[in-house]
């Protein structure tokens, strides 16, 4: 039987950082306000070169090198994004013009910040199916860029980043198990409105619209279940869990959703506090972090999380 494997991560985030001090100099907040309601001290803000593709092409690059491959090798490239270059092109096709490679297939997937975890379940499948043997997925978001920095309850949150892996075929397991779930009457409660200019309304521009309160609550109930039935899927506990990967959105849903799983929060993976909440990449950004400073090893067991505006969410279980 085939299975994916996780052949090496990769990420990048941008050179700017702003402080919540550096934010409090310019909305009615501070460092303590924001701290305690959310564990965000800081966020990394693109420039106008760095981009979606741009980003998730630096991502893919140090992915490629930690697996030891090069883009040649790529069988396909899937890109979670909420925030793309252009309408159209897809940012994967863009992102391929840069790696320089043609005819493989290329696409984005947009769920917001639950992207990476659909894109590796969609791409596990292709591998299971013996179609693909090596894929390129990235999760990747500028939502600085959707981010209305006058109002205080949103512009706190968010950050840009760009988390990439290479999945490849492999005879021994790895993505065990992947869970997907979406619910659209939930769909007022986290939304940015449409920048088509032909249906945009004039008085409702396309910011981050959020409904903190109800996105808590769905989030710590929604995510707790999704975890629960992976478990479940592979007969497992919370005892197997070597690391906790959660969605980097807030840190009190991260604490919440721990202790719910009776998780000790030293086999969870925390850069909300630095990274605030990257959407679609928080999680590979996460995954690459603890890869790279030796805390994942080879063989751990990992679970990942996460929900996004729709709501979508998800959960992957899988053996590193």
């Amino acid at each position: 039987m085939k299975y994916s494997r996780i052949a090496g991560t990769g990420s990048y985030l941008p050179k700017k950082v702003v402080t919540n001090e550096e934010l409090a100099q310019k909305v009615d907040t501070t460092d303590e306000w924001i701290v305690s309601r959310t564990g965000i001290s800081s966020r990394h803000v693109s420039s106008p070169e760095e981009t979606s593709s741009y980003m998730g092409y630096h991502a893919g690059l140090h992915a490629l090198e930690a697996a030891g491959l090069s883009a040649n090798d790529l069988d396909m490239i899937i890109v979670a994004t909420t925030t793309p270059d252009k309408g159209l092109p897809n940012t994967a096709c863009l992102l391929q013009e840069r790696l320089g490679i043609t005819n493989i297939p290329a696409f984005d997937i947009t769920v917001a910040c639950a992207g990476f975890v659909y894109a590796l379940s969609v791409a596990d499948q292709y591998i299971r199916g013996g179609m693909m043997k090596t894929i390129l997925v990235v999760g990747v978001d500028v939502l600085t860029a959707v981010t209305n920095w006058d109002d205080r309850s949103t512009c706190v949150l968010f950050g840009d980043g760009a988390g990439a892996i290479i999945l490849q075929a492999d005879d021994k397991p790895g993505i065990l198990s992947t869970h997907l779930h979406a619910d659209g009457r939930q769909k007022d409660s986290l939304y940015i409105p449409t920048w088509l200019p032909g249906q945009r309304k004039e008085e409702e521009l396309s910011y981050i619209h959020m409904d903190g309160r109800e996105v808590f609550r769905f989030a710590v109930k929604a995510l707790g279940q999704v975890v629960e039935e992976a478990l479940a899927a592979n007969h497992m506990s919370q005892t197997d869990i070597d690391w906790f990967i959660p969605h980097q959105a807030n840190l009190r849903i991260i604490t919440a959703l721990a202790e719910k799983l009776k998780l000790s929060l030293d086999k969870v993976v925390i850069t909300v506090d630095r990274h605030a909440n990257t959407s679609a990449a928080s999680v590979p950004l996460a995954l690459d972090e603890a890869v790279r400073d030796g805390r994942i090893q080879r063989g751990q067991t990992l679970l990942l999380e996460a929900i996004g505006g729709g709501f979508v969410w998800g959960a992957a279980l899988i053996i590193y």
